[in-house]
C-alpha cells in the first residue's frame, strides 16, 4: 500500500542526501523515480539537486502554479515520487501529491524543513503534517550537543536575524541549525547588547 511520507529536519540534517540515496536505492532495483523540487530552489541550478556532502542528481523544477497531477500524467509513469525542499510547495500541491498516492497507489516521499527562521511552519510542511501517512524527523545537533530544531538565519556578522521574508535561500553561510534554547538565548543576548 502506497503512502505519503514526510521526512523533515533542521538545516544540515542530511535531508537532500537521504533523498538522493533513496532515489539510488529505487533505481538500483530497476524502478522509475520522478525526482522533483520547487522552482524557488535555484541554489545549485534550476534542475540540479545537490547535498552538502556532494551527492547530486538532475531533477524537475516545479513552479507554484504547476498542477502535479497533470505534470505526473505528462511525465509518464513512475514507481515513486521523491520531492526535496517540499516546504516550498503550496498546500494545494501537497493535496495533489496526496491524490496521486491514493489514485495511482504511488509512494511519495517528501523531504524538507518543518519551520522557518522564526519557528513558523511553511505552508507545504503544514499541509504535510495534516495529510502524511508517515512523519519522520531526521535529526541533527546544535553546537551545544542538544537536538537542533530551529533554523537560525544568520547575518554576515553572526547575528541571529528575527525579521524578514519567510523564504531566503542560503546554505551554511546563511543558516545554522540550533536547539531552541541556544536560539532564544542568542536572541536575548543580542537584544541586551542593543539596549
Amino acid at each position: 500500500m502506497a503512502k505519503l511520507y514526510f521526512k523533515y529536519g533542521a538545516m544540515g540534517s542530511s535531508k537532500t542526501a537521504t533523498a538522493l540515496i533513496t532515489k539510488y536505492n529505487y533505481e538500483e532495483r530497476g524502478m522509475r523515480v520522478w525526482l522533483i523540487k520547487p522552482a524557488a530552489d535555484r541554489r545549485d541550478g534550476e534542475f540540479t539537486l545537490r547535498s552538502r556532502i556532494g551527492l547530486t542528481a538532475q531533477c524537475e523544477a516545479i513552479g507554484p502554479e504547476c498542477d502535479l497531477r497533470e505534470r505526473y500524467a505528462a511525465h509518464g509513469k513512475a514507481d515513486v515520487i521523491i520531492v526535496d525542499e517540499c516546504q516550498f510547495l503550496t498546500g494545494e500541491q501537497i493535496d495533489q501529491l496526496r491524490e496521486l498516492v491514493d489514485r495511482e497507489n504511488l509512494p511519495v516521499l517528501c523531504f524538507g524543513l518543518r519551520t522557518d527562521f522564526q519557528t513558523k511552519l511553511f505552508p507545504g510542511s503544514r499541509r504535510l503534517f495534516e495529510l502524511a501517512d508517515s512523519i519522520t524527523e531526521i535529526k541533527t545537533i546544535c553546537d551545544c550537543g542538544r537536538k537542533a530544531t530551529t533554523n537560525a538565519r544568520i547575518s554576515p556578522d553572526g547575528y541571529v536575524i528575527t525579521e524578514g521574508d519567510q523564504v531566503f535561500l542560503g546554505g551554511n553561510d546563511s543558516y545554522i541549525a540550533m536547539c531552541h534554547k541556544c536560539w532564544a538565548d542568542k536572541i536575548r543576548a543580542q537584544q541586551s547588547e542593543e539596549t
